[in-house]
């Protein structure tokens, strides 16, 4: 098993413990003189660790490869694509910026060589793959303060129909960011706020939230924000739901939107209220069975809708994506969201899991691209499956235990040894 080298992320303080109405008040004020908003365009056990805002820290016990379930069997070459990419990105950083929470993965600098000795391994066949791996990085079993398995669940990106005018069947639009939205970095006025970010708008000299889902489906962004295009209001929401899309427009042409921003307000699950409210059994309760009771009940579907009050903006993409929070091109099968304030973007993660609604394992190596509002925790995934409906398939079904297991640059390991 090796050594039990157990490391821990020091826990962050709760970016919401003041409540939001301080929060505008304190910017109203601080704003008073002038205005600077700036607009906007996934061994042994450690003894239980104490639980902040009701999320347990990440901790990190060091193992060998014969740890990870599987791991000779997985088609490594597979992953490596999405840790190339990773690794493209973490070049135009600086050298000595953290990586991850607290550092806990280290700087750039400790990624370079590593990075650069897998970009030699391209084209290899999957034991030269794996054995670079092994030599490069020390596999971590991650726990969440004394848990071991965590919760994996499935997304893709939508396919729907869109019209480049509002029509029968397609009358619902797909925004823009709109000319009012201003996002503000509270951690530009007071130390102890850094990381806060508020959306809202500003109407007679003051700060306030931006318009819920259900007042802008009243059109209040008619001649605020310009439609990319038009779809079915189903398929819209879900598009809302993943984040990104490619749209059949009614000209023939394939268009791909990611995702550009936010309203800012809480996302709320809607399968959670059918469910309360005996819409839908446990049986629907995945992303067709409700996307099925959508369209079979319209006349209530908006409703429940627009009770999820976030609501989300686009813009178009060009060439490769959909595109994930580390700004590179998401690989189906390989790209997971992940929560940052745990694990660090770019990070290979190796799990074990089971295929959706299944026994059969699903163990393999996979790259922390992209984070997800509702992924929070250190032991908590988002499996990307890939576009259209056949990725739909499985990611409308995956609500599985996972354990994670994850891999850091050796040399950063042999430091984490000597300071532990």
């Amino acid at each position: 098993m090796g050594a039990t080298n157990r490391l821990g992320a020091r826990n962050r303080p709760s970016r919401q413990g003041a409540p939001k109405t301080l929060l505008l008040a304190f910017l109203a004020a601080a704003l008073a003189p002038a205005c600077s908003l700036v607009p906007t365009a996934p061994a042994p056990k450690p003894e239980p660790v104490p639980v902040t805002d009701a999320l347990p820290r990440l901790v990190l016990e060091e193992v060998t490869y014969a740890a990870l379930p599987g791991w000779q069997d997985d088609e490594t070459s597979a992953a490596l694509p999405a840790l190339l990419k990773s690794c493209n990105r973490l070049r135009l950083q600086p050298p000595e910026r953290p990586v991850g929470p607290d550092g806990l993965a280290g700087e750039v600098r400790d990624w370079i060589a590593p990075c650069e000795a897998l970009a030699a391994a391209e084209g290899s066949a999957d034991d030269a793959v794996r054995a670079s791996i092994e030599a490069l990085f020390q596999p971590y079993r991650a726990y969440a303060g004394s848990e071991q398995q965590g919760l994996l669940t499935g997304y893709y990106e939508s396919e729907l129909d869109g019209a480049a005018t509002a029509r029968d069947g397609l009358s619902t639009p797909v925004y823009g960011l709109p000319e009012d939205l201003v996002v503000a970095d509270l951690g530009a006025f007071r130390a102890d706020l850094a990381g806060t970010r508020l959306v809202g708008k500003v109407r007679e000299g003051r700060f306030e939230p931006y318009y819920t889902r259900s007042e802008i489906d009243t059109g209040v962004l008619d001649d605020k924000a310009q439609p990319l295009f038009w779809g079915d209001s189903v398929d819209v929401f879900f598009l809302h739901i993943q984040g990104s899309g490619r749209v059949r427009m009614d000209d023939g042409r394939w268009i791909r939107v990611g995702f550009a921003g936010s309203n800012g307000h809480d996302f709320t699950a809607i399968g959670r209220r059918l469910l309360e409210d005996e819409k839908i059994g446990r049986g629907q309760a995945s992303m067709q069975g409700i996307r099925d009771w959508l369209r079979a009940n319209p006349e209530e579907a908006r409703r429940y809708m627009q009770e999820n009050a976030r609501f989300i903006f686009f813009r178009t993409l060009e060439g490769e994506g959909p595109i994930g929070a580390q700004g590179v091109a998401l690989t189906p099968g390989r790209s997971l969201a992940v929560d940052p304030d745990h694990l660090a973007l770019g990070l290979p993660i190796y799990l074990e899991t089971t295929w959706p609604g299944s026994d059969r394992p699903l163990r393999r190596l996979m790259v922390a691209q992209d984070r997800g509002s509702a992924i929070k925790g250190p032991l908590r995934g988002d499996f990307y499956w890939g576009s259209g409906d056949a990725a739909l398939e499985y990611a409308g079904r995956m609500k599985e235990k996972a354990r994670f297991f994850v891999l850091l640059p050796r040399k950063l390991a042999e430091r984490r040894r000597l300071t532990s």
